[in-house]
């Protein structure tokens, strides 16, 4: 398990994972709205042969602080981003943002295009189809508040996030038991704060995520479920026409968002990446 670690920016506690190399080029993943760091864990092994890999838990995810209901902005997420990389003395990183966390990436690779070097965006785009929104605004903001154990999370998972359908059930397990801790009662209930899923902000407050990707300046690898209700294919072409650089790849049977560790999705990153 790689090493659990925590920065304090503004008296917020932030926890990241750090998958190693050191000295090598940095490479930081950031996961999806209800996700946390060890969505990476399979991932990163397969890229650390030629980056220093950290996962990061978004604030209010994963052993991240909480904070009040109104600063769970994309905005914020940025600025935290930003504020761990200083903290880390990093001045240049690869990005890959599953989901919200491409929508972090972008907003941060086109607030400040000088310190990234490449960015993968997972399933995202600054276009999101309003089916996807629905879908996950009724099954996040309506999800139960407890389970009795782990099979029913990981049954959750397998009915609401279409990827984890093709994930076996020992892989399903590993996958879910992050996003859950005990309660009091002997039952399992989420490790976000509750505030993120009632009400839904990030789907009451949109942004014209244009603005920011148009002013990357790093290539960026789009990666498409291709059964993806989030994002449509024609956003895709409308990114490779706003900037150059831009490359992209759909995953087969997939929807909204690919686990990474698909054949199509884990070649296309390497090779992005230049990873042999």
């Amino acid at each position: 398990m790689p090493p659990s670690k925590f920065i304090t920016l503004n008296g917020l506690k932030l926890h990241h994972l750090d998958h190693g190399s050191e000295g090598k080029p940095p490479l930081i993943c950031i996961h999806g709205l209800t996700g946390n760091a060890h969505n990476f864990d399979a991932l990163a092994p397969r890229l650390n042969s030629k980056y220093h890999v950290r996962s990061i838990d978004v604030r209010g995810r994963g052993d991240s602080g909480w904070v009040g209901a109104a600063e769970y902005t994309p905005q914020n997420y940025a600025a935290d981003l930003a504020g761990i990389l200083d903290e880390l003395k990093i001045e240049r990183a690869t990005l890959i943002g599953s989901s919200m966390g491409g929508m972090i990436s972008i907003l941060f690779a086109g607030g400040y295009p000088h310190r990234v070097d490449k960015v993968v965006l997972n399933d995202i785009g600054p276009d999101i189809d309003p089916a996807g929104i629905a879908r996950i605004t009724s099954y996040v903001g309506e999800s139960p508040t407890e389970f009795n154990n782990l099979p029913e999370v990981a049954a959750y998972y397998r009915e609401n996030y279409p990827p984890m359908r093709k994930m076996t059930e020992p892989e399903l397990l590993e996958w879910v038991k992050w996003t859950v801790k005990p309660t009091d009662g002997g039952k399992l209930t989420w490790k976000m704060d509750p505030q993120i899923r009632k009400p839904l902000r990030t789907a009451q407050r949109p942004l014209d995520m244009w603005v920011p990707f148009a002013r990357i300046e790093a290539p960026v690898l789009v990666i498409r479920g291709a059964e993806s209700d989030i994002l449509a294919a024609r956003t895709v072409e409308r990114m490779k026409q706003v900037i150059r650089n831009v490359e992209s790849v759909e995953v087969p049977g997939v929807g909204h968002a690919p686990t990474l560790m698909e054949p199509e999705s884990l070649s296309a990153i390497r090779k992005f990446l230049a990873i042999d």
